[in-house]
């Protein structure tokens, strides 16, 4: 069952990458883009080795992000691209709402809808989540929780649980962060890494996705991912 839960996570590109919003690695932050703010996004997940469940890949995932007002903003993730292997693309409709914001307190609500396309095994499924964080002089905590449908990720496999996010900024260029989703299933990792932007526009990430179960068979992959604003 391990091994079904960790192949359905490669096929959603490699943990799923829940939110196309704005996200540490794959948490969704607090931040919403303003209206008319434009970002995109390229994720790259691969693993060099080969071992008993996991074996050599990579995956790309694509996203666009755009602000609508209202502290509210919507994208779109085109997930299931990996190498080797079929295909199971999935387009994954988002919106993310920044419903309360105060001293150094934030808290969002948002949803994912995962639509395949691509060698499909089921017609439609949801993300949900809800989070707060809180800023303290240069470092940022996220808490929150999330449920699932039952076809988003493979059979038994854990529906509900927390996730969780820490930025620390050095200086206006590199910030250290991790975060995690807990359980059992095609999203539960915990990735740390290096935030770096090079430019006031680039953004580029680098980490390491470690899962919650399954780490000596091979459940563990490099993740790359390039951000550009245009506005």
């Amino acid at each position: 069952m391990i091994k079904n839960i960790i192949f359905t996570a490669i096929l959603f590109g490699s943990a799923t990458f829940v939110s196309a919003q704005q996200t540490i690695f794959n948490v969704p932050t607090t931040d919403v883009l303003d209206r008319g703010k434009v970002y995109v996004e390229i994720d790259a997940a691969f693993k060099t080795n080969n071992e008993s469940l996991v074996n050599r890949f990579s995956s790309f995932t694509p996203r666009i992000v755009i602000g609508v007002g209202g502290k509210v903003e919507v994208g779109v993730n085109f997930t299931g691209n990996i190498q080797p292997g079929s295909d199971s693309t999935t387009v994954v409709p988002t919106v993310k709402w920044k419903f309360y914001e105060k001293d150094n307190l934030a808290m969002i609500a948002g949803s994912n809808v995962y639509i395949p396309v691509r060698n499909r095994a089921y017609k439609i499924g949801t993300w949900s989540y809800a989070a707060l964080s809180k800023t303290i002089n240069k470092t940022r905590l996220m808490a929150g929780g999330y449920v699932a449908t039952k076809n988003v990720f493979a059979s038994n496999a854990t529906r509900g649980g927390g996730q969780f996010g820490v930025e620390q900024t050095l200086n206006n260029k590199v910030s250290l962060a991790a975060d995690w989703i807990t359980g059992k299933h095609a999203s539960g990792y915990f990735t740390p890494g290096v935030i770096y932007k090079p430019h006031p526009k680039v953004t580029t990430y680098w980490s390491y996705s470690i899962g919650n179960t399954g780490i000596t068979g091979g459940n563990h992959f490099f993740l790359f991912e390039l951000g550009y604003n245009f506005n």
